[in-house]
């Protein structure tokens, strides 16, 4: 079977989407660190769509901060992949071409520093998870003892950090007297632009004090919210692709129909038409951004450690458990009553589609992914709600049940628990232990008395 590439565009069955642009024309306009899938299913699909119907030089250069994967995958298909998108039964590709190539950060991080610092690179976007911003999540401080920063302040010129790459991609931008680009953070963090301008400039001033200031005056860091489910691909999936398209396809990624992106409307220079694709350009993220952290992701981590506990394997499985729906919908409750009234946010219909959307069984969005790195979600997916609940004087039942199953994963996963702090977790026993982790629980939290018998309890 021939490779996608764009030698085989041309043949691909009439009922196989394809670019409506020569991709191979598409001049670069945009870097993204972490080019992996959830980026090739959210931002660049938009991406691809304000092409479409506007135009620009909007090109992607991704780059992968870690593994060859990507570009192993992309790089011989001219860049080109198909998006699989599942609709219960229903099965449909879409091929994107708006990623032109992916640069493999650790073999050569001076080329990548150097495209960052492009005077055509007008955005820089990310998603690097939230562990891979090497801060401290309790605080929204740069983590300064995180061996990559470490490494990085040792050797500015060949980072390995996003951080450290990010920050010598715009002193070059600076050194050269170029507009700096916008910076499009665009992972699941509170507040994500504030708190990536914030590490950015923690880490320019152990650099240099006044790269620090020429960021702070200089780079906007707008705030977004993301929202489109993208499993890990299988096998199962690419031979359902092939079978379609009569293409291999070694980048395909999942996803779900539904599609949502927020963007706050503070950018330092030209963008995408992305508002015409659909992605909401507003004043003011947070609102949004508070619904789908807690009642999205909080109900994700809920169902993923509370799935595992009785066996289930997956989204769709777990919200099929009748004790498990409800309790999703009690902890959608309790969230919901943390945030105020938005202008174009139901939180109730916004409840009845996450349960809708969460029970299509064509995603098989495994359960043991979602709770992977728990002990950097906690904090903004379900913490937050239970300070934020019990200062009203209410109960938050279920988020404290959240937090209990989390304990019980970690407990049960031991030397194979995913985490960035998972050789401190997997030492821990008694719940004191697990409150003493500040990293997760912060210094409030703990202290508060109803918390701490409502979690004794169930942990016991």
């Amino acid at each position: 079977m021939n490779r996608l590439s764009r030698a085989t565009l041309a043949a691909l069955p009439a009922q196989v989407s394809r670019p409506k642009f020569d991709s191979a024309k598409l001049a670069p306009g945009i870097v993204h660190l972490g080019c992996g899938a959830f980026h090739r299913a959210h931002q660049a699909w938009y991406t691809q769509r304000a092409v479409e119907i506007a135009g620009g030089d909007w090109g992607i250069v991704g780059a992968s901060l870690r593994g060859k994967d990507v570009p192993d995958q992309l790089n011989p298909q001219d860049g080109l992949y198909g998006v699989l998108v599942l609709d219960g039964a229903e099965r449909r590709i879409e091929i994107m071409g708006v990623i032109g190539e992916v640069l493999h950060a650790p073999s050569d991080p001076a080329a990548l520093v150097v495209r960052i610092g492009d005077k055509t690179t007008r955005i820089v976007s990310t998603t690097v998870t939230e562990k891979g911003y090497c801060h401290i999540p309790a605080t929204g401080d740069l983590d300064a003892k995180h061996p990559d920063i470490v490494a990085d302040l040792a050797n500015p010129e060949r980072p390995r950090s996003a951080i450290g790459i990010l920050v010598a991609g715009l002193a070059r931008a600076r050194d050269a007297g170029h507009a700096p680009p916008t910076v499009l953070c665009c992972d699941n963090l509170p507040s994500n632009g504030k708190v990536v301008a914030k590490l950015a400039a923690q880490y320019a001033g152990l650099r240099d004090a006044k790269l620090r200031d020429w960021i702070e005056r200089n780079v906007a860091f707008p705030c977004t919210m993301i929202d489109r489910i993208v499993p890990a691909t299988t096998e199962d999936d690419r031979n359902t692709a092939a079978a379609i398209s009569g293409v291999e396809d070694q980048g395909l990624v999942v996803a779900e129909p539904f599609a949502q992106w927020v963007i706050e409307d503070k950018f330092g220079g030209p963008r995408p038409a992305w508002d015409k694709a659909g992605a909401q350009i507003v004043p003011d993220v947070a609102p949004f951004e508070r619904a789908k952290l807690r009642l999205l992701n909080g109900a994700h981590s809920a169902l993923a450690y509370r799935g595992l506990a009785k066996g289930h394997t997956t989204v769709a499985e777990a919200i099929a458990d009748p004790e498990l729906l409800a309790a999703t919908r009690a902890l959608m409750k309790e969230a919901a009553a943390t945030q105020g009234k938005t202008a174009g946010l139901d939180l109730d219909a916004y409840a009845d589609a996450l349960c809708a959307r969460f029970a299509n069984r064509g995603i098989r969005h495994r359960l043991i992914q979602i709770a992977m790195d728990g002990s950097q979600k906690l904090p903004q997916r379900l913490l937050g709600t239970i300070s934020e609940t019990l200062a009203a004087g209410r109960d938050a039942p279920e988020a404290i049940k959240a937090v209990a199953a989390w304990i019980g994963h970690v407990r049960r996963e031991g030397a194979k628990l995913q985490d960035p702090l998972a050789a401190t977790l997997t030492g821990l026993r008694g719940l004191d232990d697990f409150l003493a982790c500040e990293a997760v629980f912060g210094k409030d939290l703990p202290k508060n008395e109803k918390f701490v018998a409502a979690l004794r309890a169930l942990v016991q």
